[in-house]
């Protein structure tokens, strides 16, 4: 029986994607047995403590899942998972699973709005997660939710053996027995593959994060397909940077090395001369990353004293890649540039590592999925033609069926026939390529005429002396909302606004996009996912035109 709250697939769409075998069947325990029986031996896991090999990190993980039945943990149930980029982040993630229950997927910045939020909707019985992280305490929050959720009656701590409040994560390993009887019990709480497998929050830049359900079968397709798409093998290294608990490293590393059998290597830091060390030091091959720690990277005054030489793929999603960045890549790293669009939803679109120059600067491919079906429409719900601009949608079997407990959104958000309305404006061309040319809700509403924020964003970001912008709509009187434009300056470099505005014109841009302010920023303020949370933006705008007193 599916969960409350969780929309099942149609009838139609499972005989479908189970009879052209695009769902396997596999669940994501699974996925883990199956890579420690063919190699047992082979380094599966490091991280900045450790290192496993598939056999170690099954026993551990196989322990870890029996001391949660132990303690109470029962199918079906939701598990909130809060950890930095460690290890054993993975060892919990395959554990629930083994035991049939959910996980409710949280980073570690996440806070006790989203936290409560996500526990309203879910119920959890149990957290995992570090007592403190840097100058987290989570105590204080976990206290709270569980005065207010009855549900929440396990802490689970990992790396704080000694702090009396928690049940310590290696405690429970240590104690589990690996017996006959509990490899038997472990292997009765394996759940149908088209049950929800985990909850995954939307990394959107305003308001509470929706709640995206997932099943082991269609997000296991999602992996599939999506790491397929740009060529990870067994004999790939990949490197997560960016949060572990995140879209982005759950379907190309926490997922993806484990189908694919590739070595996984994790670490908690995201300074570039740190990541560079990590680099050289496990030879990796492949690294998916934000557009932003890409640029980090190529920055860097002492790059020449790493040897980057192993890697041959670097990913980028979550923003806009400029054509300087894959420029500097391909000169500084010598490595593929993979340029996407995704989503925890599943919508996702990825260039090909034989991609030209021009098809990975101006577009993000095609999608990664050869089964997922794609429509570009008007807003009367009609497919437009080629190469002209509507909303993108998709509907496959990598892709979500509905939004957790959100019924208004899922009348609104997918299409009478199935098709899931991602907001993202876009063309697709004659091979198929998609070119993303705005966002329905990122956009700004000046006298009337609505302004793409995201094609500003790529002029602006073209200009040599720009390493990332951020485009917003600030109040105004008169016309309800002007440009403005948040710059951040590569290191060394200059501009001003007048020079910035002549450029524009000398590329072309209209006056309807040319900024009408313009503020240099050191640094962007990022959400928990690493995008750049223009909700700050705005407020800080707002703050700045109050204090001019213009508005």
């Amino acid at each position: 029986m599916p969960i409350d709250g969780f929309n099942p697939y149609r009838p139609e769409d499972v005989e479908k994607y189970t009879k052209h075998r695009w769902w396997l069947g596999m669940t994501w325990g699974d996925l883990l047995d199956k890579g420690s029986d063919l190699y047992p031996r082979k380094e599966i896991l490091v991280d900045d403590t450790s290192r496993l090999t598939y056999r170690e990190l099954r026993e551990k993980v196989d322990r870890f899942a029996i001391g949660l039945i132990e303690i109470g943990v029962k199918p079906k149930d939701f598990v909130l998972l809060q950890m930095p980029n460690w290890h054993e982040f993975v060892i919990a993630f395959y554990a629930i699973h083994k035991v049939g229950a959910i996980v409710v997927l949280l980073v570690a910045r996440h806070g006790i709005t989203e936290i409560d939020y996500l526990s309203s909707l879910t119920n959890p019985v149990a957290w995992i997660g570090p007592p403190r992280y840097k100058k987290t305490e989570y105590l204080p929050m976990l206290s709270t939710l569980r005065e207010k959720h009855g549900s929440l009656k396990y802490l689970i701590s990992v790396r704080d053996p000694e702090d009396k409040d928690f049940i310590p994560m290696e405690r429970l390993i240590e104690e589990a027995k690996l017996t006959n009887v509990t490899r038997e019990v472990l292997a009765a709480r394996r759940p149908d593959p088209c049950e929800v497998s985990m909850i995954l929050p939307t990394g959107g830049t305003t308001g509470l994060p929706k709640a995206v359900p997932r099943t082991h079968n269609d997000y296991i397709a999602s992996v599939e397909y999506h790491t397929k798409a740009w060529e990870i093998t067994s004999e790939d290294t990949l490197l997560t940077s960016a949060p572990i608990g995140h879209a982005q490293a759950i379907h190309n590393c926490v997922g993806g090395a484990f189908f694919n059998y590739a070595k996984y290597v994790i670490t908690d830091s995201t300074n570039a001369e740190d990541l560079c060390r990590v680099i050289e030091r496990e030879k990796v091959t492949a690294f998916p990353c934000v557009p932003s720690i890409a640029q980090r990277i190529v920055e860097l005054p002492n790059l020449k004293d790493f040897d980057l030489s192993s890697l041959k793929k670097l990913y980028a999603g979550g923003a806009p890649s400029t054509p300087e960045l894959v420029k500097s890549v391909y000169e500084k790293l010598g490595c593929k540039y993979v340029n996407t669009l995704g989503s925890s939803e599943g919508p996702s679109c990825m260039t090909r590592l034989d991609d030209d120059f021009e098809t990975i600067t101006t577009t993000v491919g095609r999608p990664d999925c050869p089964y997922a079906e794609v429509r570009i429409i008007d807003q009367y719900g009609n497919e437009v033609p080629i190469n002209k601009e509507g909303e993108l949608t998709m509907k496959g079997p990598n892709i979500f069926n509905g939004y957790f407990k959100s019924p208004e959104d899922n009348k609104r958000v997918f299409t009478a026939d199935g098709f899931f309305r991602t907001g993202d404006l876009a063309k697709k061309d004659e091979r198929g390529n998609i070119t993303i040319t705005g966002r329905i809700k990122e956009t700004i509403l000046r006298g009337g005429e609505t302004i793409s924020a995201i094609g500003i964003e790529h002029l602006i970001s073209s200009h040599p002396a720009v390493a990332e912008v951020a485009v917003i709509g600030m109040p105004d009187k008169a016309l309800g909302e002007r440009i403005c434009a948040y710059i951040k300056l590569k290191q060394g470099a200059s501009l001003t606004f007048d020079e910035l505005i002549s450029y524009m014109k000398g590329i072309g841009a209209s006056v309807l996009q040319l900024p009408e302010r313009v503020e240099f920023i050191e640094n962007m303020p990022l959400t928990n996912v690493g995008k750049i949370d223009k909700k700050i933006l705005k407020e800080d705008i707002s703050k700045k035109l109050e204090g001019e007193g213009k508005i």
